[in-house]
Formats: structure tokens, sequence, C-alpha cells
């Protein structure tokens, strides 16, 4: 499969190509100022809670593939646990039926669709 063409980073001012949405010193950067500012501080308080964090390596242990990359026909190691229904949005944090496995890609989809992290309107 071809590998997309670099794109500048989108951090105001750098000119530094890269393959994600910033290059990797502002990557750090902007992930740290969206944890001061912008992250719910009662969710974050519940996704470093110890029960989360067991139930989520539990998880990853019995699901190691992408849930969403297996149905599509693809081996990709998963990354992340994803809700089904946000707990922001009502779900539980620790029901194991609303969960799934996923990879990083995959999970940044559905975060974006539900309008997670970029504040986009969520589509489910």
């Amino acid at each position: 499969m071809p590998v997309r063409p670099p794109t500048p980073c989108a951090h105001v001012g750098c000119r530094e190509l890269c393959h994600d949405r910033y290059c990797t010193k502002h990557k750090q950067e902007e992930a740290a100022c969206y944890e001061r500012h912008q992250r719910d501080k009662e969710l974050k308080a519940l996704y470093d809670c110890p029960e989360w964090r067991r139930l989520r390596r539990r998880y990853l242990s019995q699901h190691p593939l992408c849930e969403d990359c297996e149905e599509a026909g693809r081996l990709t190691p998963a990354q992340e646990v994803h809700h089904v229904v946000p707990v922001g949005k009502g779900g539980k944090l620790l029901d194991w039926d609303g969960l799934r496995a996923l990879c990083k890609s995959c999970h940044s989809r559905h975060t974006a669709a539900e309008g997670g992290r970029w504040g986009t309107p969520g589509g489910s």
C-alpha cells in the first residue's frame, strides 16, 4: 500500500514534515496542553483508577487483535480499549460487554465520529 506523503506539522509556525497531525516535538506539547486544559477532569480520574487499569489489561490480554480490523480481514495488534457507549455519555466504565479492543487508528476514528477530543459533532 502506498505511503501518504508527509505534511507540515499542524502546530502554528512549525514547518517540520510529518506523517501524523503533529511532529514529534509538538505531539507531546499538544497532548500535555490537552490534558491540562481541555480534558474532562472527572473522566480522567475515572480512567486513572486501578480497577479500570486492571480491566483494560485483562481485556487486551484476551483480545490481542483490533476487533474492527479483524472484521475487515486484517490482523492488527490492539492498543486501546474502547467503550462502545462513551462513559461521558452514559456508558459504564467497568462493563466488560461494553468494551472493544482497537488499534490506535480505529480508536481515533471512533472517537472522532463520537465527537471526542477534537470537539467535532458526533455521528453516533
